[in-house]
């Protein structure tokens, strides 16, 4: 069977049939790709990632692959080194690696805009085969994600409404039922449902909508963070920072791979590119200052966080909100948890957003059914792919918990950074001559390094991890050729 590659003139003529609003500017972008970056993830995984991670179980299974290559595993000692204050350094290696990404990401998408990310540069480059399979990788990346992020904010919202109101929900409604492959006789997670019912909601009614509530929750959040930046630092101690790598550049490099879930988001700007004025000149502005500035965010947390607290004392769902309590600071606790609530809450918004865009693009292609890709007639939006999206997540959220996601949704956005920047390598070598709002400097190496970095952190997860992700992408091949093979619109 030939290669099925569409070309990105009829990518771009297919937009118009079913046009979305196009109410997007360069600020709406940065604070998209800002609202979907910050989240759970430096409230909850900056602590994890520091404190290291004991395994209830030690197996093959739990260990990275990197570590199995090169045959220096120790299975009944292995566990996930700390990386200690040496968090920061981990944030500052995964951001660069990630800034490889969205530089590549930001010429595609200054190219190709068109809604469907990583997977329409993928059938405009490899081919429909790896775009099914880069697409049906995506629906794993964001699912997962919001998955983890709604089970932090289920955290984060307990611990508001102790420091606000006094009161505390009843563990059987806000805890999930299975805890580190353990039943913890919890009944269902529901903040986490609630709250994706309530964005799924939002999300049909219109993005101009959807836009305007996150750019006032992004600017909540900023503020909550900075807040804790300065009222923190003066309370470090400068003891805590001894040793600043207790796992030595192990430890690092295992907190790089595990925040590396922190900086999901920005390759979701991308999917907006239907709903931008200028997606030329404003994808890649939103795709890489909305990178730059969580950056310095995040270092600048993980640097105050592990100075006012030892290191060994943040493995715990809301290890920010934790610090701040032990050190009696409640009224700051009680501001920077709201904060942390509402840049979840964003977070959820940005990724379910994305996630019914990669589910409408993909339809639209013919390789899901064509309820996927149908607009409200009202409000412009794919609402039946928005109403789905939001039950998928919904529901798991309210049974496992953060651990159970974060290292599939690595794995997934590891394997999309690698095909957006093999397409740049493609598209340099097909399409010379096609304007791009953007271009990636110091090609081929700057692409070559970013494949490279991408590939070195899939293999430093665990074993675990990569079987799952292979069943998944087993059962979307299964789908592809009993389905979307002989349905999708190349076939035709």
């Amino acid at each position: 069977m030939a290669r099925r590659i569409k070309p990105i003139d009829q990518l771009l003529s297919e937009t118009e049939k079913e046009a979305l609003h196009r109410n997007l500017g360069p600020f709406s972008l940065i604070a998209l790709g800002v609202g979907a970056i910050i989240g759970a993830g430096i409230f909850i995984l900056t602590g994890n990632a520091a404190a290291g991670e004991n395994l209830s179980t030690t197996s093959l299974l739990h260990a990275p692959v990197l570590d199995i290559i090169m045959g220096g595993l120790d299975i009944q000692s292995h566990g996930r080194l700390p990386a200690g204050p040496g968090i920061s350094v981990s944030f500052l290696i995964t951001g660069l690696i990630c800034a490889l990404a969205a530089l590549n990401y930001a010429e595609l998408a200054s190219m190709i805009p068109v809604a469907g990310s990583t997977y329409t540069y993928a059938y405009a480059t490899l081919g429909e085969l790896i775009a099914w399979i880069i697409g049906w990788d995506l629906i794993l990346e964001y699912a997962v994600s919001n998955m983890a992020v709604a089970v932090g904010f289920s955290a984060y919202f307990n611990d508001v409404l102790e420091s606000i109101f006094g009161i505390r929900l009843p563990p059987e409604l806000s805890r999930p039922l299975i805890e580190n492959g353990a039943m913890t006789g919890a009944w269902f997670n529901l903040p986490s449902f609630i709250i994706l019912m309530i964005l799924t909601i939002l999300l049909v009614r219109g993005v101009r909508q959807s836009a305007h509530t996150n750019n006032l929750m992004v600017l909540i959040k900023l503020g909550a963070i900075v807040l804790f930046i300065i009222g923190g630092a003066k309370y470090i101690r400068f003891e805590h920072y001894h040793p600043f790598f207790p796992g030595g550049f192990s430890g690092v490099m295992a907190g790089a791979a595990i925040v590396f879930f922190t900086y999901f988001g920005f390759d979701s700007v991308s999917t907006a590119a239907e709903e931008s004025r200028n997606p030329a000149r404003d994808m890649p502005i939103g795709i890489i200052a909305s990178l730059i500035v969580c950056a310095l965010l995040y270092v600048s947390v993980a640097i105050v966080l592990t100075g006012i607290a030892d290191y060994r004392t943040l493995n715990n769902p809301a290890p920010v909100a934790g610090a701040l309590k032990a050190l009696g600071l409640d009224s700051i606790r009680s501001l920077v948890g709201t904060g942390a609530v509402v840049g979840i809450i964003s977070c959820l918004l940005v990724f379910q957003y994305g996630q019914a865009r990669i589910w409408y693009a993909m339809s639209r292609d013919g390789l899901l059914p064509a309820a996927f890709s149908r607009v409200h007639p009202k409000f412009r939006t794919p609402h039946i792919s928005t109403w789905i999206a939001g039950l998928v997540v919904g529901i798991p959220a309210g049974i496992w918990d953060i651990g159970t996601f974060a290292d599939l949704a690595n794995i997934g956005t590891l394997a999309a950074f690698v095909i957006v920047s093999a397409g740049v390598l493609i598209l340099r070598r097909t399409e010379p001559d096609r304007k791009r709002g953007f271009r990636v400097p110091f090609v081929p190496w700057l692409p070559i390094l970013s494949i490279v970095t991408c590939a070195f952190l899939m293999i430093s997860l665990p074993l675990e991890t990569w079987i799952r992700f292979f069943v998944w992408m087993a059962i979307g091949l299964v789908i592809y050729v009993l389905y979307g093979r002989h349905r999708s619109s190349m076939a035709q």
